[in-house]
């Protein structure tokens, strides 16, 4: 079998001291090379093709985020672990929208260590337990309805003006926001609700209003 190939991205060389001894101590893994700085692994991700790159997140220069979407852009077979010592939620969340497989906090042990590299280097998705509730909490906070989907068979003109109704505009305010005769404006209006399969245009605002339309403050 052939060994882990990776690619270890900190800028402080006492940890990579560290992280290096680890691996040595396992016959799976190879360190093929080290960087200091972001755009080093950025560089060093395209010129050794390693199967793992251990990535902090605060470096000199690019940060280990950016360099993260870079190199998984770059060469999806690659998977990023995140090694940092932040295990708060906007870290993880950026790290994982980058790309990053996995995310372990900086005094994981050696088995934790090699656990994830070998898991992310089997493709699988491996994070410590403070990092796995960020991501739990984060997938079962609420979503606000979007706008738009609500109502998807009216024209951007159409929601525009829908938008203005539920706002609690007239007909006479809107044509005059759009610069629109009374009557185009009256036209769009009796599309807009006929779309709604409403009955009155009061009827179609309520809709609007309880689909979280409505035109933001300023």
């Amino acid at each position: 079998m052939e060994p882990i190939r990776i690619l270890l991205a900190d800028d402080h060389p006492v940890f990579r001291y560290g992280i290096r001894a680890v691996l040595a101590s396992d016959p799976r893994s190879e360190l093929v090379g080290e960087a200091g700085n972001g755009d080093e692994a950025v560089a060093k991700a395209a010129e050794l093709a390693p199967d793992v790159v251990l990535m902090d997140l605060t470096m000199p220069g690019l940060n280990g985020v950016e360099a993260t979407r870079r190199i998984v852009a770059a060469r999806p077979q690659t998977n990023v672990l995140v090694v940092t010592m932040f295990d708060d939620s906007a870290s993880v969340l950026a790290a994982v929208r980058a790309g990053a497989r996995g995310y372990l906090v900086k005094g994981a042990d050696r088995d934790e260590i090699l656990r994830a590299v070998h898991a992310a280097a089997a493709g699988e998705a491996i994070f410590s337990p403070a990092a796995a509730q960020h991501l739990a909490a984060h997938l079962a906070a609420p979503r606000p309805t979007p706008a738009w989907p609500a109502f998807p068979g009216l024209t951007a003109r159409e929601h525009e003006i829908l938008v203005l109704m539920a706002s609690g505009l007239t007909n006479t305010a809107i044509a005059e926001r759009f610069r629109l005769s009374p009557k185009t404006v009256r036209n769009y209006v009796s599309t807009i609700i006929a779309k709604l399969e409403a009955e009155t245009r009061a009827e179609a605002i309520t809709r609007a209003r309880a689909a979280g339309i409505a035109e933001p403050d300023g």
